[in-house]
């Protein structure tokens, strides 16, 4: 009973702590975690006193009642941390010390929500700046504690390598050191443990090895980031020694993977910015050391802070050249899931900053004439479309087409093609005589719908008396506003529609996409996102489906019961429920592996957006399976979509493609999904779904998952997973 109220007080506890370590490496990595614990013990004193640090912050948040998701991430944590491990190296332990420490870590979580208010309020991170302050201010107020005694641990290192671990430490230790390395590695080794307070070479080249595990691209740019200082050095005639006192070379190495790959997209850009920066980081260290110097206190981390900090802020300036650098947008704790899951977004929903527009028709008809046309759509007006109805000869018309009625668009409803507002219409304009025109009324009755500032859209053409709204009134959209008609410049009954930036008939035209469409050609169809129809094209909006739109569209507290028959072993059940979270992200989570399958529902597609938790569970071949479908079907349709590329990739051949992935894409992982069969036509069910996921390396394939989906009335009834010429079968047992 108390164990259960203790972790209703401090959930996640261990986590905090865990992660306190590997924030100061912009990681959540568990393993690289582990290596900085056991770093940090190097000095036994050190890492207990960095221990204790973090659980007085850590206990401190939690019943101040601080976010419990920043505290799990380890954000109140690492700075008090970095504050425990640099006076447990300088002082002697003991009950005074262990007082003062305690109290220090209470200041340094002040700080840190201090500066979160202060410095977060322009966007930007606090980084390590409460660690700077607090351990500055205890440092100056520890000059007059004199029950405080300076440590002497740390001089004979390998008594203190003794202490850890007997002789098989001391003789590993003993061998890193006489590896007989050049200099310069020497140095970046020891700079990387002194971002840990550990000043020699074992340390370094164990955060070195947890650095590859976390991340082949931050420890490429802690590389770059420390030999660019390096050499920098060395052709200005700086002071080498700058980067060996105290070994404060840690700051090149912490601002390279800062800018290079974690509040930046690493590419080849954010590399040469961390090469450009090097300069910057060596003036504000050498400067500030001669000042702080003055009051016999460290720089400790204070150039990465201010370059980091700087830099930062000079973007959020920027009125061009977004992309170089690129800022990251969601935060992956890791810079090749920054990278791989930027790239992938900007494929998939790169085009969804436009406002969805949908067509202004229900049915299928022609594009008769497209942007740039041969007739009218020139100039200022040349981005809009005119459409018509074709039968099955391709005809417009029945009969002989002398009449307005006789033409298969004329009198067919017109919806509106999104929300809005209604912010013009004229409905009193004549019919023509077929082969007529109109050129005193051009655009003929015409409404006009606002849908967000500078964005209209324009339809114009229209049968005289048949607008439904009026001025002023909103409108949803699909909903019907009017008829088509053969009004104005018009000499046959058609349909003119385009998207302008201004609210006025005449108003100049924008090139401006349709959200989603399928085109159909030669008896087959093929969905298109955020394209403008083209001209000849039989466009048409999706038409949804009741059985494949029931069973892609998740809603939160909905559960699922499935039966697992897996090709060896007994049958098992899984669980799944539909859930959203703080950010109010929906996603499938399935309470037996903790994974959690993110997706996003547009009306028309269901889009699974990325996958948290074990790739080996069933939820995660499920988000390969369902990665993407559209909620209309069509036979031998063809939905295709491409995965980040660290989805299932060969782990070989992943590591690879992690070292070079800023200059250079050569693997993908592609996602397709053809929609096979429709058994029940009436009851729009008994539909047969089948997808293909394969990772290649160029036209190479070296992994493929395949999977049958059944949808029937009450949704998705039955899946089958093909993989690796093993069949596993998921049958519904429930829905709730």
């Amino acid at each position: 009973m108390e164990n259960t109220r203790l972790t209703q007080i401090f959930p996640s506890f261990f986590s905090g702590i865990i992660n306190s370590y590997t924030q100061v490496f912009f990681s959540n990595n568990k393993v690289f975690a582990s290596i900085l614990v056991i770093v940090s013990f190097f000095d036994f004193w050190a890492g207990a006193s960095g221990l204790f640090a973090v659980l007085i912050s850590n206990t401190l948040a939690y019943l101040i009642g601080l976010n419990r998701i920043n505290i799990k991430k380890g954000y109140y944590g690492f700075n008090s941390l970095l504050v425990g491990l640099g006076f447990g190296v300088y002082y002697q332990p003991g009950v005074s010390f262990f007082i003062v420490l305690a109290f220090a870590a209470m200041l340094t979580v002040f700080l840190t929500l201090w500066f979160e208010g202060v410095v977060g309020k322009y966007g930007l991170p606090y980084m390590s700046l409460s660690f700077l302050f607090g351990t500055w201010l205890v440092s100056l107020a520890t000059r007059q504690f004199t029950s405080l005694h300076v440590s002497e641990h740390g001089i004979f290192m390998t008594n203190d390598m003794f202490l850890i671990g007997g002789h098989p430490m001391v003789t590993s230790y003993n061998w890193f050191v006489n590896l007989g390395l050049p200099e310069s590695i020497r140095l970046y080794f020891t700079s990387l443990g002194a971002i840990f307070f550990q000043y020699h070479l074992f340390a370094g080249i164990l955060i070195a090895i947890g650095l590859i595990i976390y991340s082949r691209i931050a420890f490429i740019l802690s590389l770059v980031g420390f030999f660019s200082a390096y050499f920098y050095y060395q052709i200005v005639g700086a002071n080498i020694f700058e980067l060996s006192y105290g070994y404060i070379g840690f700051n090149f190495i912490l601002t390279s993977i800062a800018i290079g790959g974690f509040f930046i997209i690493p590419s080849r850009w954010s590399f040469l910015w961390v090469i450009l920066l090097t300069p910057v980081i060596s003036i504000v260290l050498t400067s500030t050391q001669s000042i702080l110097s003055l009051f016999q206190l460290s720089v400790y981390s204070l150039p990465f802070n201010l370059v980091v900090l700087l830099f930062l802020y000079s973007l959020k300036f920027r009125d061009r050249y977004f992309t170089k650098p690129e800022l990251v947008g969601y935060q992956q704790y890791a810079p090749e899931k920054n990278l791989y899951s930027h790239i992938n977004y900007k494929a998939r929903f790169g085009k969804s900053i436009y406002f969805p527009f949908i067509l202004p028709f229900w049915g299928t008809w022609k594009v008769t004439q497209g942007h740039n046309g041969a007739f009218t759509h020139q100039g200022d007006w040349r981005h809009a479309w005119d459409f018509e109805i074709t039968d099955e000869k391709g005809l417009t018309f029945a009969d002989k087409g002398d009449y307005p009625e006789d033409y298969h668009a004329f009198s067919k409803p017109v919806i509106a093609p999104a929300d809005g507002w209604v912010e013009e219409t004229i409905d009193d304009v004549d019919e023509n005589t077929i082969g007529k025109v109109d050129l005193e009324h051009n655009w003929g009755n015409t409404i006009i719908i606002r849908h967000a500032d500078q964005l209209y859209t324009k339809i114009s053409h229209l049968k005289k008396n048949s607008i439904k709204v009026a001025k002023g009134e909103t409108v949803k959209k699909g909903q019907i506003i009017a008829s088509c008609g053969n009004s104005g410049r018009s000499p046959y009954p058609h349909l003119h529609f385009q998207i302008q930036g201004t609210p006025y008939i005449g108003s100049k035209t924008l090139d401006y996409p349709i959200s989603h469409f399928i085109h159909q050609e030669m008896g087959s169809y093929a969905l298109k996102s955020y394209e403008l129809p083209q001209k000849d094209a039989l466009v048409s909006n999706i038409s949804k489906n009741h059985s494949l739109e029931k069973a892609f569209h998740f809603i939160p507290g909905q559960k699922f019961s499935y039966k697992v028959t897996p090709p060896t072993g007994k049958e098992y059940q899984v669980e799944w429920e539909a859930q959203v979270d703080a950010l109010n992200s929906t996603y499938l989570y399935c309470e037996k592996t903790k994974s959690r399958a993110y997706f996003y529902n547009d009306g028309e597609i269901h889009y699974f957006t990325h996958f948290d938790g074990d790739k080996s569970s069933l939820l995660f071949k499920f988000y390969l399976a369902a990665y993407k479908v559209m909620t209309g079907y069509y036979r031998n349709l063809q939905v295709k979509d491409n995965f980040p590329v660290n989805t299932f990739n060969n782990r070989f051949l992943g590591i690879l493609q992690d070292c070079v992935a800023p200059f250079y894409i050569f693997a993908r992982a592609d996602f397709s999904l053809f929609y096979v069969s429709m058994d029940d036509e009436l009851m729009q069910s008994n539909i047969r779904l089948h997808s293909v996921t394969c990772a290649m390396i160029g036209r190479h394939e070296i992994n493929k998952i395949e999977c049958d989906l059944f949808v029937g009335q009450h949704g998705l009834e039955r899946f089958i997973i093909y993989e690796r010429e093993l069949t596993t079968e998921v049958t519904l047992l429930h829905e709730r």
